[in-house]
């Protein structure tokens, strides 16, 4: 015995270059039928929250599947894979495509030659996928584009619960984020965790999808910009506090990565904040109340 539930759609090309579309989204769970042999011409992302089952990829080597797992089913690739007739599993299943798809893959998530990938959990991913499932509901006018959004954030959960990643993050790049604002080369960097450079370039780049350079870089620049916005410190100041001491070097670093000089960007900001803004992130579920301020003495 087994249960359906699924829904398609078709988005229009307009709705394509949003980057990711929803193709199509299911709820199924029991012993169900076998899917395949077959190729598609489209990514698929099958969530086995409980359960057990099997999978074959191309190379016709037929795996076991144990929950939690991710299946993945990228385009052109022939797979065959199906619950154990005896146990059978809680199975959600992701159709889309769209041009973002290269990028994930690019940065690491979706992955092609790991079609089978444990999960730690499948809490984030499921609640995702639940944001779809309601919004296909029959006459949505915002269907696409709710769907397509929550591809997006299905992504990012499934990169999240992989088993592989601990909940604290990856400690190499905890270590780089601690120690991006000191004046050192990719090369210290590694020497300092006992890695060569190659040794670190893959460690970030499995853990955040791009080079030590761009990890660093990112980080920098985004503290440039806080303290560019919320302070009066001259720029030649900012340099020096995320890492650079040549301030012309990081004003053209600055103006070629983010589009506009530090100034201007201060002056586009206009956010100026006496001692800076408070590093304490406020509970959206519970909002700081602001209390009117009484007439004027």
């Amino acid at each position: 015995m087994y249960h359906t539930w699924m829904r398609f759609f078709t988005p229009s090309p307009l709705h394509h270059r949003l980057g990711l579309v929803c193709l199509g989204v299911g709820l199924q769970h029991g012993a169900l039928p076998t899917v395949g042999p077959r190729t598609l011409d489209h990514h698929v992302a099958v969530v086995i929250s409980s359960g057990s089952g099997w999978f074959t990829g191309p190379d016709g080597r037929r795996v076991p599947v144990t929950a939690p797992s991710l299946i993945w089913l990228t385009p052109g690739t022939r797979h065959h894979y199906g619950a154990d007739p005896g146990t059978g599993w809680d199975e959600s299943f992701v159709d889309f495509t769209g041009p973002a798809t290269a990028t994930y893959t690019e940065l690491g998530y979706i992955e092609p030659d790991r079609p089978l990938v444990p999960l730690a959990d499948t809490a984030g991913p499921r609640a995702a996928i639940g944001r779809m499932v309601r919004a296909a509901r029959r006459g949505n006018p915002l269907l696409e584009v709710e769907t397509g959004a929550a591809v997006h954030e299905l992504l990012v959960a499934l990169r999240r619960a992989r088993a592989d990643v601990s909940p604290d993050g990856d400690p190499v790049l905890q270590a780089l984020a601690r120690d991006a604002f000191q004046p050192l080369s990719v090369a210290e960097h590694a020497a300092r965790h006992g890695m060569t450079p190659a040794e670190l370039r893959t460690a970030v780049r499995r853990g955040a999808g791009c080079s030590p350079k761009d990890y660093l870089l990112g980080i920098r620049l985004g503290r440039a910009k806080e303290l560019l916005a919320a302070t009066d410190l001259p720029v030649a100041a900012v340099a020096r506090r995320v890492g650079y001491d040549d301030p012309a070097y990081f004003s053209r670093l600055f103006a070629r990565r983010v589009g506009t000089a530090p100034v201007r960007f201060r002056e586009q900001q206009g956010r100026n904040v006496p001692g800076g803004w408070s590093e304490q992130v406020p509970d959206p579920e519970n909002p700081p109340t602001i209390t009117p301020a009484g007439p004027a003495v």
